[in-house]
């Protein structure tokens, strides 16, 4: 994420998605990606904690609260104005490239998968 406007990878695109309604933990997140994607995208503990480090050290997202459950400390993480903005902007990125498929499917005559 040093470059101005880098794109997000999957993982971290559904990552900050799922913290859009507030903060979440760790295996709150994993679920949210899980669902929001039909459950095409399993993202693994590892992969979570490694994207998440990376996301809070360019300031998409922050750790926030921390409780303990069942003797194990639990952090939320959430939003940043900056995520916000990144999120919106990977948005618009694939609904852009997305059309240029779309539209060529259909010009074509053929149905879009």
């Amino acid at each position: 994420m040093t470059r101005r406007n880098p794109s997000l990878t999957e993982p971290q695109y559904f990552i900050l998605a799922a913290l859009m309604d507030g903060p979440l933990h760790g295996y709150g997140i994993i679920k949210a990606a899980e669902q929001a994607t039909d459950g095409r995208l399993r993202i693994a503990v590892g992969t979570l904690y490694g994207a998440l480090e990376r996301l809070e050290r360019a300031g998409l997202v922050a750790a926030g609260d921390e409780e303990i459950v069942d003797g194990r400390a639990r952090r939320y993480y959430r939003l940043t104005e900056d995520g916000t903005e990144a999120l919106g902007r990977e948005a618009l990125r694939m609904r852009q490239a997305a059309a240029v498929v779309l539209g060529r499917s259909r010009d074509a005559g053929v149905a879009p998968a």
